[in-house]
């Protein structure tokens, strides 16, 4: 079965649902690893991971037919470039999806000027890592927004 990428509006109803499911995802797959820390702590990593429209390159999806499989958003972070949101719905892993919709992340990046573009993933993601790792991306230190509220986190960098 064919896949293609779209660029849509991040208020998109099919963005919207995908962006749940990576929430639900990314709920299980994290769920105690913050421990039991105070409720300002939870909020501040809350307002950190927050994507606001207005600082939206692109939010792009995959489908395969009519069926939304894959989502990703490249926005303005002071004046670097970030990819966020990166999901490929499980029933539709293994087709080159996540790297079809990174690849288009980097290049709407680089449309909008970018030279060089950043991302914040977790231990959690292993899949995620290996994907970036084998695009060339390349561990850099922990950055801001995340530094206080999830030290812990694994960030990558590539040129575009």
């Amino acid at each position: 079965m064919t896949w293609r990428i779209e660029s849509v509006p991040y208020t998109d109803p099919r963005a919207r649902a995908l962006r749940r499911e990576l929430d639900a995802d990314l709920g299980a797959r994290y769920d105690g690893f913050h421990g039991d820390e105070p409720e300002e702590r939870r909020r501040a990593r809350a307002r950190a991971l927050a994507t606001h429209a207005d600082q939206i390159v692109a939010t792009l999806i995959a489908l395969v037919g009519d069926a939304p499989a894959g989502h990703v958003i490249v926005r303005r972070l002071g004046d670097q470039w970030e990819v966020k949101r990166l999901i490929v719905l499980s029933a539709f892993r293994g087709r080159g999806i996540a790297r079809g919709l990174m690849t288009a992340a980097l290049e709407a990046a680089r449309d909008d000027g970018a030279d060089r573009v950043i991302l914040q993933t977790g231990l959690q993601q292993p899949e995620s890592m290996a994907l970036y790792a084998s695009m060339g991306f390349t561990r850099i230190p922990v950055y801001e927004p995340y530094v206080e509220t999830m030290p812990r986190s694994v960030c990558f960098a590539r040129d575009v």
